[in-house]
């Protein structure tokens, strides 16, 4: 009987595995968190970045797909040093160089890590979401990442694929 009521409670109060992208939060590189249950209703592009990176000028089309589509679609930079270290030190000297050098408007997370034993909960589950893509680890920086407005992950772009191509475009 004691043995039944343990199992009981243990399954009673385990958590609920993520269903949505809509189940979890970040901390945006000022500090706040933020739940993206918020977003419902939107389409969200969530993109692995880098400040030192051969793909780092695609914030500058980054920063035209807000302008042109962030009505409906939210865009959400997560700064990660995982590709050898190409990314700034700091969540200060990354806001710094994304609002100078390419006026970032966009909203940007903490730096995160994207892949590896300290992968954030966010990457660990679109990494391993069923989509018309692919799945697996993140290979690269500038990766893309489309939520649909459920919260569920329809495509998923690796680093070469431009943020305004036909590809990513003709999905927002």
């Amino acid at each position: 009987m004691i043995n039944t009521l343990l199992i009981l409670f243990s399954l009673w109060t385990a958590p609920t595995p993520p269903k949505t992208v809509y189940d979890f939060s970040f901390k945006s590189i000022d500090g706040k968190t933020i739940k993206l249950s918020k977003f419902r209703g939107k389409k969200i592009l969530i993109v692995n970045t880098a400040s030192k990176c051969g793909y780092t000028p695609q914030y500058e089309d980054l920063e035209k797909l807000h302008k042109q589509y962030g009505k409906d679609v939210v865009l959400i930079g997560f700064p990660e040093g995982n590709f050898g270290g190409q990314e700034l030190g700091t969540n200060a000297e990354i806001k710094e160089f994304c609002t100078g050098k390419y006026s970032v408007s966009f909203l940007l997370a903490e730096k995160s890590s994207v892949k590896g034993d300290d992968i954030t909960p966010l990457f660990k589950f679109l990494t391993t979401q069923e989509n018309p893509d692919f799945k697996g680890d993140i290979k690269w920086n500038f990766e893309k990442f489309l939520i649909n407005e459920k919260g569920e992950l329809v495509h998923r772009y690796r680093s070469a694929v431009k943020p305004l191509d036909p590809a990513i475009v003709s999905n927002l």
